[in-house]
This record gives structure tokens, C-alpha cells and sequence, in this order.
């Protein structure tokens, strides 16, 4: 994605994530269940949309973070059901999940370093370049977060209100870390990550499910979807556009 069009770190976009965790672990829900999509079929609608939306970014003129933000959503939807499907399609042994998906995140974060040079403006942005590495990890962890969230929740037996506060508490520290010590490596961004999509998960359900408050997926994606908006729009950040020729200076990330 191009510069203007991404977030800076901080307050407001750590809390934008955390809304957007739990709307899109409604959202996956609300394909597979109400849209009876299930876990698998709905994909492939949400890659074109994925698509549709980085396509929409590099071609228009129009310079809005709008792009980021409904592509981390529809990523965040895909990963719910991803992960759905590797616990209840395919049967994958939670562990086995758990550890192969944090494997496939190290192992792209390799590759990139490999193959690629830091981007310049991740020291102004606070967010690594989202180029299509960033995209796949974004992808992983989210998966990796709705299996890890259901996990805590299910195997280990928090349940979805103890296991979101235990979550939300590990998720506080990991924000706190890069706050007050000035932990703000690839590392920590995407640890960080990883904790958002776990305490996501479990949020989404225990606001929706029968475990919870019960407002239903119908209800409950609404309701986080205006949450979302309305924190975007009301909690503004310093005006980042650049001059006129920013696109060929800086190029699509």
C-alpha cells in the first residue's frame, strides 16, 4: 500500500485492531453460520474482496487509510474462518496447529528479511511495508489467533469471559512493553498481533455466543462495525498526505 494510505502505530490504531479482532471473528462467524457459507466456501469470496480492495487502493487517486483498515477486516474475516476450518474440517491436532502456524509466521518473516530491504517509512509509520509479506503474516497470525483464542477458551477451559480477560491482560503488557520500554521491532509488532487476533476471538464470542452476552452475530457484528467507524472517524491523527507525486515517489507497498 501506498504511505498516505497507512496507519501510524499509537493509541488509536492499537485500539482500532483490537475492534477490528473482534469484528472480524464475528464477521468469519456471520459467513459461515448466518450466511451458511461455512468454514470453507466463504474464502473464496473473501479473497476477491481482499483483491478488490488492494486493487481499489493502487488504481484510485483517493488517499484514505479506509483501504487499510477494510483490508485488515476482510483479512481478519479469512483468518476466523481459516482457522474454523483447520480445527473442524480438516481435525488438525490443536498443538500441531498452534505450532505450525507460529512456524509459517517466523519462517515468512525469514524470507522477507531475505529477500527484501526495510522499507524507510516503517520508522515513521511504526508498521512494517505492507507488501504481500505483510499480507501473509497478517493472514497467519490472525489464524494462529483464532486458534490460539479458542484454545484458551476450549482446551485449557477459561471459557470465553475468563479466557478474554486473561488475553486482554497479556495483550495490556505486550502494549505497555512497547510503550513505556520502546519495544517496537518487527517482533513485538507482530507478538503484538498475534495477542490482538487471541483476545479477538474470544471477545467476539463471548459478546455474541450463548456463553456470553448472547446479542447474536447479526447484533454483534453491527455493533462492532460502528464502533469501528465511529472511533475512526471521531479519533483523528495529524494530516499525513503528502504533496502532489507522493504515488511515484514512494511507490505501492
Amino acid at each position: 500500500m501506498h504511505t498516505v494510505n497507512t496507519p501510524m502505530t499509537g493509541p488509536r490504531y492499537w485500539a482500532a485492531l483490537c475492534i477490528a479482532s473482534v469484528l472480524g471473528a464475528n464477521m468469519g462467524d456471520f459467513v459461515s453460520n448466518i450466511l451458511h457459507l461455512g468454514h470453507t466456501y466463504g474464502l473464496a469470496p473473501e479473497a476477491l474482496i481482499f483483491g478488490i480492495i488492494l486493487l481499489a487502493e493502487s488504481r484510485l487517486r483517493t488517499r484514505t487509510e479506509a483501504y487499510y483498515w477494510l483490508a485488515i477486516v476482510t483479512m481478519r474475516t479469512a483468518a476466523t474462518n481459516l482457522g474454523d476450518t483447520m480445527k473442524h474440517e480438516l481435525a488438525i491436532p490443536w498443538l500441531v496447529a498452534l505450532g505450525g502456524l507460529a512456524a509459517a509466521l517466523v519462517a515468512v518473516q525469514v524470507v522477507e528479511k531475505i529477500l527484501t530491504v526495510r522499507h524507510p517509512d516503517e520508522v515513521a509509520t511504526g508498521i512494517p511495508a505492507t507488501n504481500v509479506f505483510y499480507w501473509i503474516t497478517m493472514l497467519i497470525a490472525g489464524t494462529l489467533g483464532t486458534v490460539g483464542g479458542d484454545y484458551v477458551a476450549d482446551v485449557i477451559g477459561l471459557d470465553v469471559g475468563l479466557g478474554t480477560v486473561a488475553l486482554g491482560s497479556a495483550l495490556a503488557v505486550a502494549l505497555s512493553a512497547r510503550m513505556f520500554l520502546g519495544l517496537v521491532g518487527r517482533a513485538s509488532y507482530w507478538g503484538t498481533v498475534v495477542l490482538v487476533r487471541c483476545a479477538g476471538t474470544t471477545a467476539g464470542d463471548y459478546f455474541a455466543g450463548r456463553h456470553g452476552l448472547n446479542w447474536g452475530l447479526p447484533v454483534s457484528t453491527a455493533v462492532w462495525a460502528v464502533l469501528m467507524i465511529g472511533l475512526l472517524l471521531l479519533w483523528r491523527t495529524p494530516d499525513r498526505s503528502a504533496p502532489s507525486g507522493v504515488y511515484a515517489a514512494t511507490g505501492p507497498r
